[in-house]
């Protein structure tokens, strides 16, 4: 998990770009808001997922929520 994601926050979800360097994780907090975070992994960086943009600190009410938001964020998400 990034340094950038607080580890009370439980990941639901990740999908993963058709390439596999790619991904967007969904989580929930401990006050039951929702968000994501897009990473990136390269062989540089011997596979680590590295974060890409700072969408984790938005703040969504449900699931359905984060996902239309994340949708609307990623690009090869919506695709």
């Amino acid at each position: 998990m990034s340094a950038r994601l607080d580890p009370s926050w439980r990941v639901l979800t990740s999908w993963e770009s058709p390439d596999h360097f790619r991904c967007v994780d969904v989580f929930i907090r401990p006050d039951g808001s929702f968000g994501f975070e897009e990473f990136r992994r390269d062989p540089e960086d011997m596979g680590a997922w590295t974060p890409v943009a700072y969408f984790s600190s938005a703040i969504y009410l449900s699931q359905a929520e984060v996902k239309q938001a994340a949708a609307q964020a990623v690009s090869w998400l919506a695709a």
